[in-house]
């Protein structure tokens, strides 16, 4: 008898990967995991899609087939394909500057950066310096400001550096200013609709039911104690810790 008899998984595996899926079925046999999806394409053909668990740390709701999770820096290549839509669509041209289609964008020596560097994390844009709100984050038009108005942590084109939190309000707000549209209705209307693609950004109370809770991992009972870790002013100095991110290679 395998785990995956023992731990209810549901969903599809090829049988070439049955261990695979008695592995996912074990993680939740110790009740460290809650829920999960596991999904796995070979040559653009589904070889794995299971589910198991629940979608609540409560446990009382079941992961289904169609249960909605939020997904870290996905949204990036979604945006990004966004962007390369309205190219397509002859509405942005890749090495014309961002200022073209955002005038503001203009300030702080970014007069000529091109679109392109917005995609390939070579702005030097990973953080803004001023201090902000920690909801301004959730405040669309007061970030577009702030990158606007922000001088580049390194000359643009000279270095990459993953711009963790700010790539979607710089590549979306492009889509935005040459369609009309916020990048979640922009992605919904011309590229996830019209695909059949389940993915969004952002949506209604109506689909609530769909989500899963995103839960903080717990440590495993025979983890060592993590070690000591330096205060993050020594490791950064004076720097955002963001921006010292972005930068690190």
């Amino acid at each position: 008898m395998t785990v995956a008899d023992v731990v209810p998984v549901d969903g599809s595996c090829d049988e070439r990967f049955v261990r695979v899926r008695d592995a996912f079925a074990e993680v939740f046999s110790g009740g460290n995991e809650v829920g999960a999806a596991l999904a796995v394409c070979i040559g653009g053909s589904p070889v794995i899609d299971l589910w198991g668990g629940f979608a609540d740390g409560a446990r009382t709701r079941p992961w289904r087939a169609d249960t909605i999770v939020n997904l870290y820096s996905i949204g990036k290549a979604l945006t990004a394909l966004c962007v390369l839509r309205t190219v397509e669509a002859g509405l942005v041209e890749l090495e014309q500057p961002v200022a073209r289609y955002w005038p503001e964008f203009a300030q702080a020596g970014k007069e000529a950066m091109p679109v392109r560097m917005l995609l390939t994390h070579e702005a030097g844009l990973p953080a803004v310096e001023r201090p902000l709100s920690s909801r301004t984050g959730l405040n669309w038009p007061a970030m577009c400001e702030a990158l606007a108005q922000q001088a580049p942590w390194w000359g643009p084109g000279t270095a990459h550096g993953y711009h963790t939190n700010t790539q979607g309000y710089l590549a979306g707000e492009v889509v935005r200013r040459v369609t009309g549209k916020s990048i979640g209705t922009y992605f919904r209307e011309e590229i996830a609709g019209p695909g059949g693609i389940d993915f969004h950004f952002g949506f209604g109370p109506e689909m609530d039911e769909r989500c899963a809770e995103v839960l903080p991992s717990k440590p495993l009972p025979d983890a060592p104690p993590p070690a000591p870790m330096k205060p993050l002013r020594e490791l950064a100095g004076d720097e955002l810790m963001k921006a010292a991110a972005g930068r690190n290679p």
